[in-house]
């Protein structure tokens, strides 16, 4: 045993955690030891030390104005969705886009033991979220006659299986150079009482990711800022792996972003409810904020404009667009990102007896980043609001739960595709499933040039493009 390393973890109160060094296996003592010291356990204790340090919602709130934002209704922006469209198309062209993919979670809470992504959503293809995602950032590739890297985050969870899962599927006809797989970080978890490290088992770490934040410093340390701007990408379009209906890299978003210049930029939606769960977006002195919707009380999400609009109205959904010269400053600043504190029920072993504790409430903390509290350092950051049915139908919960399952995701995707048939000029009979592949059209505008008006679906139809 390294004398170093037990003298720094004594220095940081953490010595428990060589309880049971002895009778660890040689190879599996330094594997734990290398662990131990990739932990910052000065940043540790500052965090837990911060662990009561609640900030002062209702103050920023009496500070709050609306976000600068691009509302559905043209009238009420700067910049036409014509303009828009033409930025975006001509900024497409020429490369300068690429897209992250946060695909760290797991299925459990729907009930499936596989990455998230993995989920086999489409209605009738049964098509992963993983193929539906990629499908349509190679038909925006073809589009535009531009290649369109994909950096695809993942947890220590679902890494091996995502890799395995891409390359047994031949990464849905991305090219092999365009596809960058990298793995976000972790922190330990402590004893929410003495900020004690947990231990998972005799020799290892009670760890969990870093949050969607931990993009940032995965993508720095793995070289994928390096690649974005070795290729010359300006801009990276940013989004979840639950959401089957985003629309990537889309045109007015994109546009809106280039003409407003702005350095990052949110989607929103018009909240449905003040007390809906999503992040809102606010602007407190010329900077945006997202407040949870955990942290926003009743009384301040149930505010009130004269015409009875809510004045928290915009909710997000997670998709961005990030300029690569901001994340590039940001990642230099080590507090760009602050890591927020979660209790949760953590199983451990007694490090004195190694006995396997089951806690049946919370006890303990972890500590992760939100990618989301970059928007405060952005210049000119703006959101965009889109329309739900077109655009968000997050895959959160299992089937029997009221929203976001299996069931509603699949009725989203009909019910967009059915729209976008209709606008076509094509009859669409009642009660027809219909599913479009991003192969086949990638959105209602191509969709269109490729039906025929007046042509009736009275069947199930799958429409995907022949090979």
């Amino acid at each position: 045993m390294s004398q170093s390393l037990k003298k720094h973890l004594r220095s940081h109160g953490q010595e428990h955690l060589l309880d049971h060094w002895s009778r660890l296996p040689s190879d599996q003592q330094e594997t734990f030891a290398d662990q131990l010291r990739a932990v910052d356990l000065s940043l540790i204790a500052r965090l837990h030390a911060r662990r009561d340090t609640v900030e002062d919602i209702p103050a920023m709130i009496a500070r709050a104005e609306p976000p600068p934002a691009f509302r559905l209704d043209p009238a009420k922006n700067p910049f036409s969705p014509s303009k828009a469209r033409q930025s975006a198309d001509e900024a497409l062209r020429d490369g300068q886009l690429g897209v992250v993919l946060v695909a760290g979670g797991q299925g459990t809470r729907l009930g499936f033991d596989q990455p998230k992504g993995m989920y086999p959503i489409g209605p009738l293809s049964g098509k992963t979220l993983f193929q539906i995602h990629v499908e349509k950032i190679v038909a925006a590739a073809r589009r535009y006659g531009a290649s369109i890297p994909l950096y695809l985050m993942t947890s220590p969870a679902t890494d091996e299986p995502t890799r395995r899962f891409f390359a047994e599927n031949d990464r849905f006809g991305l090219a092999e150079e365009d596809l960058r797989i990298f793995c976000q970080g972790t922190m330990p978890a402590v004893d929410a009482a003495t900020g004690k490290i947990l231990l998972a088992g005799p020799g290892c770490l009670a760890v969990s990711p870093d949050g969607h934040g931990g993009m940032l410093a995965a993508l720095h340390a793995t070289g994928g800022l390096a690649d974005a701007r070795q290729r010359g990408l300006k801009h990276l379009f940013y989004f979840q792996v639950d959401n089957p209906l985003v629309d990537i890299c889309g045109r007015e978003f994109v546009g809106y972003h280039l003409l407003a210049r702005s350095e990052l930029s949110s989607q929103v939606v018009a909240k449905r409810d003040p007390l809906e769960r999503v992040g809102n977006i606010i602007s407190v002195d010329g900077r945006l904020h997202v407040i949870e919707y955990s942290d926003l009380p009743e009384s301040l999400a149930r505010r009130r404009h004269p015409d009875g609009s809510l004045e928290i109205w915009a909710g997000s959904i997670a998709v961005h667009v990030f300029d690569v010269a901001f994340l590039h400053r940001m990642v230099e600043q080590v507090d760009a990102l602050p890591f927020h504190h979660a209790m949760k029920i953590v199983p451990h072993v007694d490090p004195a007896t190694g006995r396997r504790i089951e806690p049946d409430a919370s006890n303990a903390i972890k500590f992760e980043r939100f990618i989301f509290d970059l928007l405060p350092s952005a210049h000119r950051a703006i959101v965009v609001e889109v329309d739900r049915k077109e655009a968000f139908a997050p895959l959160k919960n299992a089937s029997g739960d009221q929203h976001d399952t299996p069931e509603t995701v699949r009725a989203a995707m009909i019910s967009q595709h059915t729209e976008w048939l209709r606008r076509a000029r094509a009859e669409v009979a009642d009660g027809v499933t219909v599913e479009i592949s991003p192969r086949f059209a990638l959105d209602a505008d191509e969709l269109t040039e490729k039906i025929v008006p007046g042509t009736k679906i009275d069947k199930d139809t799958h429409f995907e493009e022949r090979d």
